[in-house]
């Protein structure tokens, strides 16, 4: 048998070729992640120095007569409201959705599945806000009636009850439906991801699939469940027409069912394009304090799955 030789000309030829690869991804990558790092700073510069105006204005001048802080206070407390309530509604869903798509569906019928869920995520926001106001908020109107003559004496039930259903909790229902998807999806991908290994051990010790999802799947994948949950909880504060369509806006208080409150998207979506001067140095200022509120979102995310990654399993 004869064997073929390589010459050593050659084979400095072909790690010349791959460390040149090598640089020009690693140089491409790096131009991209900077490029990330240099939009946000365009964007941060332009909300300050465009929300500049506001925050110099005499107070009188800000919508509501009492300043800044009195007009973004109640809209910030309703969007994270809306987006925590979308949250937790859609999380266990979301969870419970994955795990049956990728561990309990025949194959057939989680592809199918798998499908569905996909397509969810690209009905725009408009189709779902069309949704929650013209058939959603009608028929929770009869739901929010009966919490309010039989748990009003809970402050988040106290009537009286809207009688259209356009309330925060319906627009937080909503947008439990449009966040649904992302969290699926991701929360699929990252169980299908669970070495085969740590499941097979855990069904040869005797363990039954439940126990088996609950010690080897679900910790391995408790980094991206957070991940997922936190795209999502980022959807739901920037959410916008959806919300507007949804929600009758008015000034803030605890009930969830009683028309008022109001988000910071839907604020500048209704009222930026008559605004001009001052109002819309307010707007964007609005818009920057939800931008820090998102940036803050995602800083915390990350601090929890740096906390939790040494237990994933993924390591």
């Amino acid at each position: 048998m004869s064997t073929k030789t390589v010459s050593p000309n050659t084979l400095r030829r072909q790690g010349d070729s791959g460390q040149s690869g090598d640089k020009i991804f690693s140089t491409a990558s790096l131009l991209a992640g900077c490029l990330i790092l240099a939009v946000l700073f365009c964007v941060a510069v332009f909300l300050l120095v465009q929300a500049f105006p506001t925050f110099v204005a005499d107070p009188a001048d800000i919508s509501g007569g009492s300043g800044f802080f009195s007009y973004i206070w109640p809209i910030v407390i309703g969007t994270v409201i809306a987006a925590t309530i979308a949250l937790i509604l859609a999380t266990p869903v979301g969870i419970g959705v994955a795990l049956f798509i990728s561990h309990y569906a025949p194959r057939r019928l989680a592809q199918g599945f798998g499908y569905l869920i996909d397509l969810l995520a690209a009905i725009p926001s408009v189709v779902y806000g069309a949704w929650g106001y013209a058939v959603l908020a009608p028929q929770l109107a009869v739901a929010y009636e009966w919490l309010a003559n039989n748990l009003g004496w809970i402050p988040i039930f106290e009537g009286p009850a809207s009688n259209t259903g356009r309330t925060i909790l319906t627009a937080s229902i909503v947008l439990a439906v449009m966040v649904l998807p992302i969290i699926t999806s991701l929360s699929r991908e990252i169980f299908l991801q669970t070495p085969k290994l740590h499941e097979e051990a855990s069904l040869a010790l005797g363990a039954t699939r439940w126990e088996m999802i609950k010690m080897a799947v679900l910790p391995f994948a408790r980094p991206g469940i957070i991940s997922a949950a936190m795209l999502g909880l980022g959807r739901a504060l920037g959410e916008t027409m959806a919300v507007a369509l949804v929600l009758s806006g008015g000034a803030l208080n605890a009930s969830l069912i009683q028309t008022g409150n109001q988000t910071i998207a839907a604020e500048i979506a209704l009222n930026f394009p008559e605004a001009f001067g001052l109002r819309l140095s307010e707007l964007i200022a609005a818009g920057l304090v939800l931008f820090v509120i998102t940036l803050a979102v995602n800083v915390i995310a990350r601090w929890i799955i740096s906390r939790h990654k040494e237990f994933s399993g993924a390591n």
